[in-house]
């Protein structure tokens, strides 16, 4: 069954003094507020698509990776992912760095580098971000 996620933005202004906010329409979790300066500068308690993308990213990624480890018999204890999207102003976004820990009892390096790299060519969001130029993968097994 297929599902759609909504989200809503409202932005006032333009692009370098405007700003807006970000609903997460769907699950109803919050509304945040995000602006250039918060996209290409420091936050200030503001967020950007990239931090969103890493969000989406990074959970996606935890889901495929676990999904895939059960799937081959393993019981995973836990998995840490961080995702670090980088934008350049003119640019776009210019890479991805996906960073996971995590935790397989009985799992081989070996098989943990083969399944994290699995995960990340078949997590849906990896697939959905294919024309970024890099997403780099960091992997450690604890």
């Amino acid at each position: 069954m297929a599902t759609t996620r909504t989200a809503k933005t409202h932005w006032e202004g333009n692009l370098l003094e405007g700003k807006g906010s970000v609903e997460l329409a769907s699950s109803g979790v919050g509304t945040y507020d995000v602006s250039w300066p918060s996209r290409a500068e420091q936050p200030g308690g503001r967020t950007s698509p990239e931090e969103l993308i890493a969000a989406a990213h990074s959970s996606c990624y935890s889901m495929a990776f676990s999904h895939g480890l059960a799937g081959k018999g393993y019981t995973v204890e836990s998995v840490d992912t961080q995702a670090d999207v980088t934008f350049q102003p003119g640019e776009g976004i210019t890479g991805i760095v996906l960073n996971v820990r995590a935790s397989v009892p009985g799992l081989s390096e070996e098989d943990f580098q083969a399944a994290a790299e699995d995960a990340k060519k078949n997590c849906p969001v990896s697939q959905a971000l294919a024309g970024v130029k890099d997403i780099t993968l960091n992997a450690e097994l604890v």
